[in-house]
């Protein structure tokens, strides 16, 4: 399809996108907030068939999963976390003070994570969003992960970070409780980290209650690509973000119909061999698009899509980049598939989906930092603005405002 043609197939299905099992998770959230610990101890049991005596991990059982892990997995967990420290430590903001004005940044004091568990373990996902807290100072860092077993991957990465607030709790249920706090997990100030549907929702309800770093829907890749490319590269970056669920989208752009036919033959061939074949199968059925066209259109795509994930393997890359204005994350060439963004590149892979790109960033260190203004200034600066604030304040009819500036002037 042409450029025009998906844009109005897209805002359709955007458009229809609904707020199915508001009112399941609406439910949850208000008892959460009325019963706390004992709210949490009846949907633990019945969406995680556990009956907890206690939510909190001892931290000596943290130790005992990292402990146990082989040594090669122990190395890769404390080089990529070192890989994330570094990049946050880079862009982390520094105070400003030029005399008259500064610009002070503060840790947030409390901070929740989630860490989705469940079906699957997520190491990187302690690692993409524990560190940045970690970098920007933060005092206390809670985490709630549906993870039950005594000894994982999971709690060897939260012990590498150095946390030893966990919870064994997960679902929109773990979101309120970050939120209201209860007898077993305290009042966060923020709530960060991907998480299923009701987790998504359960942060979009509580904004307000507590802070929250995005509202993230399924996984998207956009490649733009020309007839240069590595064919079978491609369809497995392709399958990466198709093996994720079957709601997950992926984009194939190019300004060439025959590298689009090579590649979409390619993946025919090989989705059949792949171990999540069916998942993937279902998310190239319902969320793959494909579309030819002129680079002024496909480039005018990207920003609209503000895909998550914009992988560019073309050999004018460096002039598509300079004008892709939206987008949680860009990858540029073959030696930098989103797969290793996923896991060790060193920003979080924690990013906007759904076209919240527009608005929004990935998560980063600065997200865990507070900031104001300080102004002292001079009585010479003071006189040379005063008359101008009088006279707006005179406009506004605000008597207090304008003799509190007059009187300095006198």
């Amino acid at each position: 399809m042409d450029a025009l043609e998906f844009r109005e197939i897209f805002q359709d299905r955007t458009e229809t996108a609904g707020f199915e099992g508001m009112r399941g998770v609406m439910e949850i959230i208000e008892d959460v907030r009325r019963d706390k610990d004992a709210a949490l101890r009846s949907y633990t049991e019945k969406f995680d068939g556990r009956a907890p005596g206690t939510f909190r991990v001892p931290p000596e059982k943290l130790k005992a999963s990292y402990d146990a892990l082989p040594e090669d997995r122990r190395r890769a967990l404390e080089k990529i976390r070192g890989r994330i420290e570094d990049y946050q430590r880079m862009i982390r903001y520094e105070d400003r003070d030029d005399g008259e004005f500064k610009y002070v940044y503060h840790p947030l004091e409390k901070v929740g994570v989630y860490v989705p568990g469940g079906t699957a373990l997520y190491p990187s996902s302690v690692l993409m969003t524990v560190v940045p807290a970690m970098v920007a100072g933060v005092d206390e860092i809670h985490v709630v992960t549906p993870t039950f077993e005594d000894s994982n991957i999971t709690f060897a990465a939260l012990h590498i970070c150095g946390v030893e607030n966990v919870y064994t709790v997960g679902g929109a249920q773990a979101v309120a409780a970050l939120a209201f706090g209860t007898e077993s997990i305290p009042k966060v100030d923020k709530i960060v980290g991907p998480g299923n549907y009701y987790v998504a929702l359960a942060k979009r309800l509580l904004f307000g209650e507590v802070g929250i770093d995005m509202i993230a829907g399924p996984s998207e890749i956009l490649i733009y690509v020309d007839e240069d490319v590595n064919v079978e590269a491609v369809v497995y970056d392709i399958f990466a973000q198709s093996e994720h669920d079957k709601n997950a989208r992926t984009f194939l752009l190019s300004e060439d119909q025959e590298i689009i036919d090579r590649i979409e033959d390619r993946m025919r061939d090989l989705i059949d061999r792949q171990p999540r074949a069916e998942i993937i199968k279902q998310s190239i059925d319902n969320n793959h698009y494909a579309v030819v066209d002129s680079r002024q259109s496909l480039l005018a795509l990207v920003n609209h899509i503000a895909p998550e994930h914009v992988s560019v393997q073309h050999r004018d890359a460096d002039m598509i980049i300079r004008n892709i204005k939206y987008a949680g994350a860009v990858f540029e060439g073959y030696y930098s598939p989103e797969a290793i963004g996923d896991y060790a590149a060193g920003p979080s892979h924690v990013l906007p989906t759904d076209r919240t790109g527009r608005f929004s960033h990935g998560l980063n260190v600065n997200d865990f930092l507070t900031s104001h203004a300080v102004i002292s200034l001079t009585e010479d600066t003071f006189g040379d603005i005063a008359e101008s604030a009088m006279t707006v304040a005179e406009q506004e009819q605000l008597d207090a405002h304008y003799q509190s500036l007059k009187i300095r002037t006198e």
